[in-house]
């Protein structure tokens, strides 16, 4: 049984999403002896005039994590976060693209709704600890707590975990560091959970699948110079095809680029100003750095000194080598060899062997010297 400091069973609000992870999330923790309750955040998209049915947060989602919590014994809530999800997620995916920008939404997902004002909540409700089913572990080390990528490596969510403030670690659990996903399903299949073969979420839950632009163009108006149509030119300045605007487009981008070659062609640079894309080789595609702003330390300054150092600059990328100077607000990073599609508004995370030590927004990507 896992005590809190007064040698009482913690009172743990597990954030339950309605698929099968946070579900078992709160049962294991339960069974662990902690006394546990579930809320299901009210988000952007469970209004179906606002967004698409999700398996993550519709309507559905809520009645499913109710269903779950039924099951399971617990207390279930609704909690609205939605004024925090329209402005720090949705407000911030829509102005980042309107830049050229190429935002993550689950990491402002996680940094400013459930890790920010769900743990201000939770604890004037009185709860000690906030639990998720993220992939994910958490360790004490000698410096403090620290965050370390989950066991089941092809599941770990460690990087959009990023901007989560460190003081807070000592009040997020996160059960299922150590599981394997086949593992979860075969549990929640036996303890009878109706969530074990509920599908996951692979979109982002406020934009239909595939339906980024059209989304954008609602909220954007007609004469915003990410929707002006222009030419898409190689890196030898020839028009070789047209666009009908710009939103949608990232760095590194090949399929559906309006335009077709000897070779296959990757998007370089998306350039509002003159209405152009900028496509070209793969070879073309590659940076020799990062500049990333908005840092966050999740271990000692010093610990990003030095070989050893892995940055990720997408979510299913696997780490680069590199050195990194976060001595000022801007870090400057150089990889060991150049790395393709650096997307400036994506996010950069740095680890060092399994652990996590910081993270930062990617500002721009630098040439190969």
């Amino acid at each position: 049984m896992h005590l809190d400091r007064s040698g009482r069973p913690s009172r743990v609000l597990v954030a339950m999403s309605g698929g099968v992870d946070s579900a078992v999330a709160a049962y294991l923790l339960k069974r662990a002896g902690h006394d546990v309750a579930g809320a299901t955040m009210r988000l952007f998209c469970t209004s179906r005039q606002d967004g698409p049915p999700r398996p993550c947060c519709d309507m559905e989602a809520v009645h499913s994590a109710r269903r779950n919590a039924d099951l399971l014994g617990i207390e279930h809530a609704v909690v609205d976060m939605e004024e925090a999800f329209r402005r720090d997620v949705v407000g911030d995916f829509v102005d980042e693209y309107a830049r050229a920008r190429t935002p993550n939404p689950c990491v402002r997902c996680n940094t400013y709704v459930k890790f920010g004002p769900l743990l201000d909540k939770a604890q004037r409700m009185g709860f000690d600890a906030v639990a998720t089913g993220h992939y994910v572990l958490r360790s004490r080390a000698a410096d403090g707590w620290a965050l370390h990528r989950a066991r089941d490596r092809a599941k770990d969510q460690s990087y959009v975990l990023w901007g989560l403030d460190r003081a807070c670690l000592d009040r997020c659990l996160f059960p299922l560091g150590r599981a394997h996903k086949a593992a979860v399903r075969r549990l929640a299949r036996r303890i009878g959970l109706p969530a074990w073969d509920r599908i996951e979420s692979q979109d982002i839950c406020f934009v239909p699948s595939g339906e980024h632009s059209q989304f954008l163009a609602q909220r954007l108006p007609s004469g915003h110079p990410m929707r002006v149509p222009g030419p898409v030119r190689s890196i030898d300045g020839r028009v070789i095809g047209g666009h009908d605007g710009l939103l949608g487009y990232t760095p590194g981008q090949r399929r559906g680029i309006g335009a077709t070659g000897r070779e296959r062609l990757y998007v370089i640079r998306i350039d509002p100003g003159e209405a152009t894309l900028w496509v070209g080789p793969k070879e073309a595609t590659l940076s020799g750095g990062l500049v990333a702003v908005g840092g966050n330390l999740l271990a000692p300054r010093e610990t990003l000194e030095g070989e050893g150092v892995l940055a990720r600059i997408r979510y299913r990328h696997s780490g680069a080598p590199c050195r990194v100077n976060a001595a000022a607000e801007r870090w400057i990073v150089r990889f060991d060899e150049p790395e393709g599609a650096v997307a400036p508004g994506q996010s950069v995370v740095f680890y060092r062997g399994d652990r996590m030590l910081a993270g930062a927004r990617i500002e721009e990507a630098l040439p190969v010297k």
